[in-house]
């Protein structure tokens, strides 16, 4: 392993065995891929071991989504439950809630479901042996007393009658037939829910709207029940990014089962029947993980955060990292870890990872510095990647590379000036060019 003291001179030397990203390693675990930003790694990883919620801040494309789904893959997993859903004989419009081991939820349901095909075969069955009894009665009257009429009574009349003791089976066995609302027989490592622009439906759960709820069309309550977000994300991660799309009575309900461990599902539309519907309360034990923008925070509702801050940590995201031989090795295994990821590129040579460390350098609008906005980075990566492709090279040249710095800039760019693109205090305070008048 190199150490940091010997990480000097030009950063191709201290690692002079490769000669493009094909030749370099990428690393298998995802919180081993983040790249620029060692503190949010260890506290993630803290938080992953201590288990601990976890909000994150920093600028678009610093890698806060990506942290987030690897704290997913950082944590040991724990106790895994099932919840089922089933009718309540005493209160009709609150189901009851049952909480049993993994995969015992979908062998209940099985069990139920044999045992409903079972007596609808025995159904079946009454119904062929009354409409041959009833058929054979029927003709034994018309023939003799030679009214032919007779032969269509028999049939209709028993039609009839086992239809409506098949329908009234089957409602029974629908009405306690309980309903798997979460199934963790196959799921093996964490959970992991992006609840990411959800609305309060599917964030906090919900209940369907039944059109028919009357001559005996009605769908049993348990059965309209839908599971939100934060019920799936029981034992696991609940990641909401861009907070800022989160209401504050959301925000309220969400702070609230974040606190409880449980809450429950009730019909979000005051106009809906399932708003007369209200469930016992379900399990929802998770780690919250929120990400944002700083401007963000402000929106962010204020017992909420404590409530991150006092069972967790908050974390700042960098901007950009030292430019040292090591990070700039970094980078180019992130160049390398692109062109795996998007299978469609190919690979780069020296020169044009060179080349996008150049852009880096621009990018991060301070000196002595790279970029860490990694989404900028990836999108320059698939650009020099397509221009190669077209020109059917094999490899990604920094021409490849300096052609698509050009053409990926922001608009404002685009509009007014072939100046590249950068990030940070001087982006910030550059106007948009004016639209002359007419």
């Amino acid at each position: 392993m190199v150490q940091e003291k010997s990480l000097t001179g030009k950063w191709d030397e201290v690692w002079p065995d490769w000669e493009t990203t094909a030749d370099i390693p990428v690393p298998q675990s995802l919180m081993d891929q983040v790249i620029g930003q060692d503190h949010a790694v260890e506290w993630v990883r803290r938080a992953a071991r201590q288990r601990r919620s976890v909000l994150l801040v920093g600028e678009p494309g610093t890698g806060k989504s990506m942290l987030a789904r690897a704290m997913a893959d950082t944590m040991m997993p724990s106790e895994k439950r099932d919840v089922l859903v089933s009718a309540n004989p005493r209160e009709y419009n609150q189901p009851l809630v049952r909480i049993v081991p993994a995969g015992e939820g979908r062998k209940e349901v099985d069990r139920w479901r044999m045992k409903v095909r079972n007596r609808l075969k025995a159904v079946r069955f009454l119904m062929v042996m009354l409409v041959m009894t009833t058929m054979t009665v029927s003709l034994f009257y018309a023939w003799t007393r030679q009214e032919w009429w007779l032969l269509a009574i028999g049939p209709v009349l028993a039609y009839s009658l086992i239809h409506l003791s098949r329908r009234r089976r089957w409602r029974e066995e629908l009405m306690l037939m309980p309903r798997l609302l979460i199934d963790r027989s196959e799921e093996t490592g964490v959970p992991f829910v992006d609840a990411t622009g959800l609305h309060a439906g599917g964030l906090l759960g919900d209940v369907r709207h039944d059109p028919y709820q009357s001559g005996g069309l009605e769908t049993p309550p348990h059965a309209l029940v839908e599971p939100g977000a934060i019920h799936r994300a029981d034992g696991g991660i609940l990641f909401i990014d861009e907070i800022s799309t989160l209401d504050m009575e959301t925000q309220q309900r969400l702070l609230t089962a974040f606190q409880e461990k449980e809450l429950a599902i009730t019909g979000r539309h005051a106009g809906s029947s399932g708003s007369m519907i209200h469930t016992r309360p379900v399990p929802c034990d998770f780690l919250l993980v929120m990400a944002g923008n700083p401007p963000d925070l402000d929106r962010l509702h204020p017992a909420l955060r404590s409530r991150i801050r006092g069972y967790g940590y908050e974390i700042h995201m960098n901007n950009s990292m030292p430019d040292t031989p090591a990070n700039r090795f970094r980078l180019a295994r992130f160049i390398a870890q692109e062109v795996r990821k998007d299978g469609r590129i190919p690979h780069f040579t020296k020169g044009a990872v060179d080349a996008v460390i150049e852009q880096a350098r621009v990018w991060a609008g301070q000196p002595s510095a790279l970029t860490t906005r990694f989404r900028d980075l990836g999108g320059l990566i698939r650009a020099a990647g397509d221009l190669a492709k077209e020109a059917g090279a094999d490899l990604v040249m920094p021409s490849h590379v300096e052609r698509a710095a050009v053409w990926i800039r922001p608009l404002y760019h685009q509009q007014g000036s072939l100046v590249p693109m950068c990030y940070g205090k001087q982006d910030a305070e550059r106007k948009q060019p004016s639209i002359p008048s007419r």
